[in-house]
């Protein structure tokens, strides 16, 4: 069978004598022509007035900008922006008014030609595309939110705008629940400082900050008071299916749209499982979303929902730009040669505290339950010393862990990544 994997897939061959459980998801057919579904979603929008009547409401709009996913996120945004953009120039404003700000939050800035694969080439040569960058405070502003949150920093050019727009895709996120509306916002285009006040060691503990847990996940919460306060004015959100194609569309009120995309996705997403596995094999969907280690930890957390203590997740990610670009504190803590409960402590005792701890912290947590094999193109000394176990290929680990479980070990597969999840029953409710 094929799993998702980089651009092209990983074929793996599964022995009958072995005991196996596939996971697929549930047929979502694409749309025949997404533009003109988009179109129909900006003109019906809910929860809130039409773009036309927004524009009207405020008078006189000199400045819009428009918020992207970055290069890691497999959202076709140029099918959103060609008649987003449609609209807005339909309505008066001109090309030189909008700015497209690619909303990298902490992860590297898209090349150029990954731009161009972003915005679309027509679009790129018409309109100011920039990166957002976390770490220039100059390219930001100090807003102040409420007494129990604070201060943030936010993109200056977001901020500043008149009409503020967000874009993305909705699927479940390993500890914000779920992708898209306020995420675009918060990591996306708020400062270092911000994002790491989100994602702190005790937010990402609760254990209300994992897949699909959602109203009362402590960083959506924090991440929707600070948008209200800094303002979104329209949002367009998409969900898209294994082969990355739009399956549903909703546009408008950032919080009211957002939700209509989770209960859409909570009901195709999660599969009841009544007992835990003894080896999971799972991947996060192929390209874009496997280019990197960094990355690969949100597969690994898809198998810790339904592995037994003690059991193994064998994570499948191509990983073709290593441990990922920029992710030198990840790297690190990986080369640390420390336990992954000495991570994990140190970690909750605020003894470490850098850039991207969360990703870190949620891996130790997992190797304190389960082992990890990693299959990709990087080599073994490449997976630091932290407990991360080197595999040339799926069956080789298969085969290692059927010596340690048993012939007859329970095997369950996911080859589409977060396109389907399981949910033990015991685990804290959805939604």
């Amino acid at each position: 069978m094929r799993l998702d994997y980089g651009k092209y897939g990983l074929d793996i061959k599964i022995e009958p004598e072995w005991n196996v459980t596939i996971f697929r998801p549930v047929k979502q057919d694409s749309f025949n022509n997404p533009i003109e579904k988009i179109k129909e979603a900006i003109k019906n929008p809910v929860g809130t007035l039409s773009l036309n009547q927004i524009l009207k409401a405020k008078n006189k709009v000199k400045s819009v900008c428009i918020v992207v996913s970055d290069s890691t996120r497999p959202v076709p945004s140029y099918l959103i922006l060609e008649p987003l953009v449609e609209e807005l120039n339909n309505l008066g404003i001109k090309d030189k008014q909008i700015t497209i700000l690619i909303a990298t939050g902490l992860h590297r800035e898209s090349y150029d030609e990954e731009l161009t694969h972003i915005v679309g080439k027509k679009l790129k040569s018409r309109i100011k595309v920039i990166n957002h960058r976390a770490t220039d405070r100059n390219s930001m502003v100090n807003v102040k939110i409420s007494d129990q949150i604070g201060s943030i920093l936010i993109n200056k050019t977001y901020y500043n705008s008149n009409l503020k727009i967000l874009t993305g895709y909705v699927e479940p996120h390993f500890f914000f629940g779920f992708s898209g509306g306020r995420k675009s916002l918060i990591p996306g285009v708020v400062g270092a400082e911000t994002i790491q006040k989100n994602h702190s060691a005790d937010n990402i503990n609760s254990p209300y900050a994992r897949f699909g847990i959602y109203k009362e996940n402590p960083l959506h919460k924090e991440a929707v008071e600070i948008s209200r306060k800094v303002g979104v004015d329209f949002l367009i959100n998409v969900c898209i299916n294994e082969e990355h194609h739009i399956v549903f569309v909703t546009a408008g009120d950032f919080e009211k749209a957002h939700e209509k995309l989770v209960e859409y996705q909570l009901k195709y997403i999660f599969k009841p499982i009544s007992h835990l596995y003894d080896v999971i094999i799972c991947g996060n969907g192929g390209y874009p979303l496997d280019r990197n280690l960094y990355q690969a930890v949100k597969s690994i957390a898809i198998g810790e929902m339904a592995v037994k203590d003690g059991g193994t997740i064998i994570s499948v990610n191509e990983c073709i730009d290593g441990i990922g670009i920029g992710q030198d504190d990840f790297k690190e803590l990986l080369y640390s040669g420390m336990t992954p409960d000495e991570i994990h402590k140190k970690i909750l005792d605020k003894e470490i505290i850098v850039h991207d701890q969360w990703e870190i912290q949620i891996l130790a947590r997992i190797l304190m339950k389960a082992n990890v094999y990693v299959i990709s193109k990087l080599k073994e000394d490449e997976l630091g010393n932290i407990g991360l176990t080197h595999a040339e290929t799926v069956e080789e680990a298969i085969e290692n862990s059927l010596k340690k479980y048993g012939s007859n070990a329970s095997i369950l597969i996911l080859p589409h990544g977060p396109q389907i999840l399981p949910k033990y029953r015991n685990q804290n409710p959805i939604g």
